[in-house]
């Protein structure tokens, strides 16, 4: 029985986390209206149904123009992203696995949310606060939203702390994907410093 190598092993583990985020967001976008909330623990943990336009936390920028540019620039970073595994595997010393798997996480989550963008607004049609979206279409290409769904408001801060008081603890609304990247990013910064430092 043939060996699977270590990078088919990878490809293997990014199309897995791919596929495990997209249907997360299909069953939220098929099955939810905007801004529902489904509890899971308690007020501790939720699905909650928003879509984001543009980066990270739901900010946007310079409109439909910006929202191609940040497309494109995503694009360029998966691209880059997947040429450096290839020519890290492609060294006649071991690159460490956990490097690879720390960068094939990122790359993995970098597509899920490429692909909401590029494919949601040919998809699907608009979710709204009372309609559940189906088959459709209420976007062009490169223009489709990300649908984020896990919600997190541990704790309120009590009114005396200074900047802070009644605010969510952590109020972001995230997805898989974007848990992928983080997690990758947090392991590679915390567990394999050394490699990028020497590198």
């Amino acid at each position: 029985m043939a060996r699977i190598s270590k990078g088919s092993r990878l490809l293997l583990l990014g199309v897995l986390l791919v596929v495990i985020d997209q249907v997360i967001k299909i069953l939220v976008k098929t099955h939810m209206t905007l801004g529902e909330s489904i509890p899971v623990l308690g007020n501790w943990f939720q699905l909650l149904f928003v879509e984001n336009k543009g980066m990270a936390f739901g900010m946007a920028w310079g409109g439909v123009v910006g929202k191609y540019m940040l497309t494109v620039f995503r694009l360029v970073l998966f691209g880059f992203l997947c040429w450096w595994i290839s020519q890290l595997l492609k060294r006649e010393k071991p690159v460490p696995t956990g490097v690879l798997v720390g960068l094939t996480l990122i790359t993995a989550g970098a597509l899920g949310n490429i692909f909401d963008c590029l494919f949601y607004g040919l998809i699907f049609s608009e979710s709204t606060y009372t309609t559940v979206a189906t088959l459709g279409s209420y976007a062009p290409f490169m223009q489709g939203k990300v649908v984020d769904m896990f919600y997190f408001p541990l704790w309120t801060w009590p009114d005396w702390v200074p900047g802070l008081g009644g605010h969510i603890f952590f109020e972001p609304v995230f997805n898989f994907a974007d848990s992928c990247v983080t997690v990758g990013a947090f392991y590679l910064i915390l567990f394999q410093w050394r490699f990028f430092a020497k590198d």
